[in-house]
């Protein structure tokens, strides 16, 4: 009989691989975890036979068509980065308010938010003057090193 731990730490490591289906038996107790498939639709175009005629039949000439190019409309605008990999905090604590909202001006010591990594809390200061635009995490978010944190339109 398997002990409702280990069936949980069965599926948990199932999940979490590219096995799709683990069967397991043991002393006549029989567990199958199979995770559920994905479907996946394939459309194929018939092709249509040609004939021509003749050779004066002329073929429509290919109509090119090019995407606009992608905009980057946060170039002008200065990413205060994560300095680590830990846990976003925006307040220093559940009931206190957040250091900083969108539309707030920051100087480079103002606290913006907190890293927390190995059990310590790692104050992270504004590096520029400006205006916060956006802020692109969520609270109790796992960050990595380099990753983009907040927008600010300097000043």
């Amino acid at each position: 009989m398997f002990k409702l731990s280990e069936i949980k730490e069965l599926i948990k490591l199932v999940d979490e691989s590219s096995v799709q289906e683990l069967e397991i038996e043991n002393e006549g107790s029989r567990l199958s975890i199979r995770k559920p498939g994905k479907t996946e639709y394939v459309q194929a175009a018939a092709v249509q036979p040609q004939v021509i005629a003749a050779p004066q039949v002329q073929q429509p000439a290919a109509v090119v068509t090019e995407a606009a190019p992608q905009v980057d409309t946060t170039s002008h605008l200065h990413k205060i980065v994560s300095p680590m990999v830990g846990t976003f905090y925006r307040a220093s604590s559940p009931e206190a308010g957040p250091f900083v909202s969108v539309g707030d001006k920051v100087v480079d010591k103002t606290t913006v938010c907190i890293i927390e990594a190995m059990k310590l809390m790692n104050e992270l200061d504004a590096d520029i003057k400006g205006e916060i635009v956006e802020v692109l995490v969520e609270n109790g978010q796992l960050v990595e090193y380099g990753q983009p944190l907040f927008l600010v339109k300097p000043e």
